[in-house]
């Protein structure tokens, strides 16, 4: 299967490369020194359309598709992999979820909001106590007439602060039930609905990470996504098309980190002669581009077969495996070539190993896909 850029690709591109250029680049280390989740840049990639990238533009949104979705995720985490994962969170986790599993009501309700990023969006999943084992979270809800009434609490959330509705999954039958728990959308503010504690992070610092926490509330019944009991479902649904997300905010980090090594290697300077030119850097350099070619592949070959309507639980598990332990590899390479240089916030190279780790863990962490690859396998 072929990978080349299309027209929409590569005016997105260019597009998001001088966004990023003139509104994220002069302010990233600020932010990530300060944990600034800056909202008024997911405002204005909402008026560029890139906060709506895959809703239909009936519903406000831009209306692409995955091979278009993942450029410009990519091109943003080549600068500051918080902002491509706060854009792929909104996107394909909380705006996703309404956009596969709400009805026309609630499309048209929501979309446009999320689209234009009028709203930024969550997605409540994870629990304190139950990361992978997601089948045993203790967030419930209770029928009370034309509501369900939410206790409990989520954590690890993007934007669980800063967001203004949130997509939460909470069991509404026994423990352990895949099919004992249901999707709600909740707009804040609701009445026993609020944020916990910010998570301080190693890295994707600018991207802003809280709990949730629910106290007696009270969600009404129409919120509900498709059917009660379909919310685990529908979340590993959307987990197919959020792992190609963090396999493209993975290239973008990757690529990123080799664009500022190949640049450093040729400008840095030992025994009268860039340092390019010795092989124990230039091999690097050569190991690096050919795992990122890779993962590229891997990550547009998902993204063409999502586009296609197929399934591709294998394909972005592998592609966000591959492209997520590429990324921590290039880093660290990155940060190698560098020397004592690289070790210090003076350069890139130190955040883009920072933030590359996440990739590792968010969304299922490399042991889960791995996991998911083989009972794909073993399937067939």
């Amino acid at each position: 299967m072929e990978s080349v850029a299309t027209e929409n690709q590569t005016m997105i591109a260019h597009m998001v490369r001088d966004f990023a250029a003139t509104h994220i680049k002069p302010d990233m280390m600020r932010w990530d020194n300060s944990q600034e989740f800056p909202v008024h840049i997911f405002k204005q990639l909402g008026e560029l359309g890139l906060m709506g990238v895959l809703v239909p533009q009936e519903y406000g949104g831009s209306g692409f598709g995955y091979a278009e979705y993942v450029t410009a995720i990519a091109e943003l985490s080549k600068v500051d992999g918080s902002i491509g994962l706060s854009m792929a969170a909104h996107n394909s986790l909380c705006t996703g979820h309404i956009l596969q599993f709400g009805s026309e009501e609630q499309k048209h309700k929501w979309l446009p909001k999320l689209a234009s990023a009028e709203w930024i969006g969550a997605w409540g999943l994870t629990e304190p106590n139950t990361g992978s084992d997601a089948g045993n979270m203790r967030t419930v809800a209770v029928e009370d007439g034309d509501y369900y009434v939410l206790n409990g609490a989520k954590n690890f959330i993007t934007h669980g602060k800063s967001s203004d509705i949130a997509v939460v999954i909470a069991r509404t039958g026994a423990v352990g039930d895949s099919h004992g728990m249901t999707a709600f959308v909740i707009e804040k503010p609701t009445e026993g609905f609020t944020h916990g504690l910010k998570s301080d992070k190693l890295g994707m610092r600018a991207s802003e990470t809280t709990e949730l926490i629910f106290t007696d509330c009270r969600v009404p019944k129409e919120n509900i996504l498709g059917k009660v009991g379909d919310g685990f479902i529908q979340s590993m649904k959307v987990l197919d098309g959020g792992r190609i997300s963090i396999a493209a905010l993975s290239l973008g980090i990757a690529q990123g980190a080799l664009e500022a090594a190949t640049q450093y290697s040729k400008e840095r300077h030992q025994f009268n002669q860039p340092i390019s030119n010795f092989q124990g850097i230039s091999f690097k350099l050569a190991d690096m581009a050919t795992e990122i070619e890779a993962a590229s592949l891997l990550t547009y070959r998902a993204a063409t077969l999502k586009d296609l309507g197929q399934n591709v639980t294998q394909e972005s598990a592998m592609a966000k495996l591959y492209a997520s332990e590429v990324a921590v590899r290039a880093a660290n390479e990155a940060v190698q070539i560098f020397g004592g240089y690289g070790y210090t916030k003076d350069y890139p190279v130190e955040k883009f190993y920072r933030d590359a780790k996440l990739c590792t863990i968010g969304e299922g962490t490399s042991e889960i896909q791995k996991l998911v690859i083989a009972r794909t396998l073993l399937k067939g």
